[in-house]
């Protein structure tokens, strides 16, 4: 898959609609690479311009300010927003809550103002337009589904609807976990977790959060952040149901049901 660089727009003198955001999980991860492949082949399928920073991205500095670095954290913002204010961004779309999180609400006062949408409203406003079509009798039709909710697409923004919606557009049974929107468990990840072995404990965060979602009864359980994806997966694994069970991204599941 070709897909296009703001340097390349930059060439021709255009701009693209969007910046993709790709983020480190997407661009480094295996599994994550996936969801990076979905969403962008969902926006070459419905026509939208956009553009990624390709080897020129940098980490957000998420985990660094949230592990305390907040010297690091700074100096890789900065260089963001140098970049990005050079090439005239206006909106971006990023696939990790994470990176979301941080370019919409903590950018700005160094600033980076820019419009930021998760990659489950963009899909959510995709759909309402009738820019994604799906098709009749998808192979997700009937499915039961869990959704987790990630702490930063959540609690830290309010996004609940529109990643149900999208999962709703896919005709699936959008089955609930015991602690789903404001109430929801964290998969784990979150304030830099993802990148140290957690303290020690009677269960592991992920394990317990993996047992909710497969306690539903669901054959899948749908993730809108590679962060909770990956932690997701680990404890279906420990749970020896990843052949029942798959863990799949928002994305990735409108993907796979397209025209």
């Amino acid at each position: 898959m070709q897909v296009p660089t703001m340097a390349e727009y930059l060439a021709k003198g255009e701009s693209p609609d969007i910046l993709f955001w790709v983020g480190c999980s997407g661009s480094y991860d295996q599994r994550a690479q996936k969801i990076t492949r979905a969403f962008a082949t969902i926006l070459t399928k419905v026509g939208v311009s956009f553009a990624i920073l390709g080897k020129e991205e940098l980490c957000t500095g998420d985990p660094a300010r949230r592990a305390g670095n907040e010297f690091l954290f700074q100096m890789m913002a900065w260089q963001n927003i140098q970049l990005l204010n050079n090439y005239g961004v206006k909106k971006i779309v990023a696939t990790c809550p994470h990176c979301f999180n941080i370019l919409s609400n903590e950018y700005p006062e160094l600033g980076g103002r820019y419009e930021v949408i998760h990659h489950t409203v963009f899909l959510q406003q995709l759909i309402d337009e009738g820019k994604i079509r799906l098709k009749e009798g998808g192979p997700y039709k009937g499915k039961r589904i869990t959704f987790h909710d990630s702490c930063y697409l959540g609690r830290a923004n309010d996004i609940y609807e529109a990643p149900r919606k999208v999962l709703q557009a896919l005709e699936a049974e959008l089955v609930e976990m015991k602690r789903c929107r404001s109430k929801g468990l964290c998969c784990g990840a979150g304030g830099a977790q993802m990148f140290k072995e957690e303290e020690k404990g009677q269960t592991r965060v992920n394990f317990e959060r993996s047992d909710e979602a497969m306690g539903t009864g669901a054959g899948v359980v749908a993730a809108a952040c590679p962060f909770c994806n990956t932690m997701l997966t680990d404890g279906v694994k420990h749970a020896e149901k990843e052949e029942a069970v798959k863990v799949m991204d928002v994305a990735e599941l409108i993907a796979a049901s397209m025209e």
